[in-house]
């Protein structure tokens, strides 16, 4: 336990903020079928539950102690669509899924009403909406804090079958670094184009919030979309089709065979205050530690004539009530003696 204290002046904290960025691939191996037991449609990395509203995509097992959850997977329709419908399997649910990730995502209108998602972002009447739509939550363990602005890439085949894919497509955020939307109450968004920044408008994602709406119409060029076997291609005519004559899961099965690759940098905030420890030449020159003296002598040392000599291995901060809140520790003792003066630099992250 410290018995000398020293003060920290104003000039001896400052405060920084750093960004931290990961890569993560996710490969359409992981999300479309390699853990495909035998030729069933059961995949066993991902879970399904009872409510049927959407599903979970591990990279591994999910049962193994070693499996990540990547991301959550489900679609949604408005009610004003032309795709809804009273008799659709699920309608109610995949209404009140849209109407959820809009209240969320895209906030209400000056009259009170939920907004729609549309493609210009501005969730004015005038813009091209976007009524049926896929639904990607990605884990806190990939986006950390938020997804980079510019960063984000997904590549879908957006013509053939599951069984012949055709042509794939990306879709990204492309310039996004600098003209992302700010107009949401989840945070920041950025516009998903069609493979370059003058492509087509065919989503959104939302940075802090790790959550990427995509429009069903990224599918209206496949000829077989939904479920599959190894062996069958089971699926229905078109994504419309399985949008309204399917299950939610049977959609999402759907979504996750067309889907390629993607990758994107998520980033992590780290803020810092650095403390400049400063011990002035006739400061700290003696050890707090009892073993420091014997016999009311000082160990270190050898004619009574000698200067006081200390070797600094640990720094303490210390609140205002003199009560120990962090330590930081030298790499190896540091001799301080009444002719030099040293100052220490401590970081301390959260």
């Amino acid at each position: 336990m410290a018995t000398t204290y020293k003060t920290f002046l104003n000039d001896d904290t400052t405060n920084t903020r750093t960004m931290l960025h990961e890569a993560i691939p996710l490969t359409g191996t992981i999300v479309s079928g390699t853990y495909y037991l035998d030729s069933s449609e059961t995949q066993t990395n991902i879970k399904r539950y009872a409510h049927g509203m959407f599903e979970s995509t591990y990279d591994y097992p999910y049962l193994s102690s070693s499996a990540n959850h990547i991301f959550d997977l489900t679609i949604g329709y408005s009610a004003q669509s032309s795709l809804s419908g009273a008799a659709n399997l699920q309608n109610a649910k995949k209404i009140q899924i849209y109407t959820e990730m809009a209240q969320v995502l895209a906030g209400y209108d000056q009259t009170g009403s939920i907004r729609r998602f549309d493609k210009n972002g501005d969730f004015t009447d005038g813009g091209s909406k976007l009524d049926e739509c896929f639904f990607v939550n990605y884990a806190r363990l990939l986006n950390k804090d938020e997804v980079k602005k510019g960063s984000y890439r997904l590549q879908l085949y957006a013509s053939g079958g599951y069984k012949t894919r055709g042509t794939a497509h990306t879709y990204g955020d492309y310039g996004a670094a600098s003209s992302y939307k700010t107009n949401s109450p989840a945070g920041d968004y950025g516009l998903l184009k069609e493979d370059s920044a003058t492509g087509e408008t065919f989503g959104h994602i939302y940075y802090q919030a790790g959550i990427v709406v995509l429009s069903a119409s990224v599918f209206r060029g496949v000829t077989t979309f939904g479920p599959r076997s190894m062996t069958d291609a089971a699926g229905f005519s078109s994504v419309d089709a399985c949008f309204t004559g399917s299950l939610i899961t049977a959609s999402c099965e759907g979504f996750r065979n067309m889907w390629h690759d993607n990758n994107f940098n998520n980033t992590t905030e780290l803020n810092s205050t650095i403390y400049f420890c400063r011990a002035n030449h006739n400061e700290f020159n003696y050890s707090s530690n009892p073993t420091y003296v014997s016999a009311s002598k000082i160990r270190v040392k050898n004619e009574a004539l000698d200067q006081p000599v200390s070797y600094v291995t640990t720094i303490g901060l210390y609140s205002q009530n003199n009560e120990l809140l962090a330590v930081a520790k030298l790499s190896e003792p540091y001799k301080k003696t009444s002719t030099n003066e040293v100052t220490y630099r401590v970081r301390l992250d959260y």
